[in-house]
């Protein structure tokens, strides 16, 4: 089954979710790679505002290719996470509530999920031209310069997710191992 949830994330809608779920999120998300997170948190460490209200949002680790005419966005897949995880626990402090990627995240970030009551989400891999279906509208609003690594406004209607890691810590990627070899023996 799979579970329809709209952002913002707040608290209540992060508690229901659990490591494994299948969701179908729409509504308002943001887009930040390695390069943008470096200035974000310089940004932070000047106490200078950041270019977006972070704060029950989710940064969706991606840095989209060129659209073709007529389209919002081109290939839209995710980047793999562990190139943002230096970063993560400063804008989980801050409020940040989900991020989208791919791959196993490290401990500080875990930690600091739960602490905050985040949530990590994983996009399917290789299937960045159907991901970016479900972005209906993309505007770029800081970092320009980045190219594709610039930080982006997008609205989203029924992005296909699964729930890698909830808000207790429970993470897919152990889970799944844990099943595979209780299966086996």
């Amino acid at each position: 089954m799979e579970i329809k949830l709209h952002t913002p994330l707040t608290q209540d809608k992060i508690s229901k979710l659990k490591a494994g779920d299948s969701i179908l999120l729409s509504g308002i998300i943001y887009s930040a790679r390695d390069a943008a997170h470096k200035r974000l948190i310089e940004l932070i460490n000047q106490d200078k505002e950041l270019p977006f209200n972070i704060k029950d949002e989710i940064i969706y680790y991606v840095g989209p290719s060129p659209a073709k005419p007529g389209y919002v966005i081109g290939s839209a897949g995710p980047t793999t996470s562990y190139r943002m995880d230096s970063y993560t626990p400063v804008l989980l402090d801050l409020g940040l509530k989900g991020m989208i990627g791919k791959g196993a995240r490290n401990n500080s970030v875990i930690e600091s999920i739960k602490k905050n009551g985040a949530i990590y989400f994983g996009a399917i891999g290789g299937a960045a031209a159907l991901i970016a279906k479900s972005i209906v509208k993309s505007d770029i609003i800081a970092y320009e310069d980045l190219g594709t690594e610039a930080i982006r406004r997008m609205e989203i209607k029924e992005m296909p997710l699964v729930v890698i890691i909830d808000s207790n810590g429970n993470n897919l990627y152990n889970i799944g191992k844990l099943n595979y070899l209780e299966s086996i023996k």
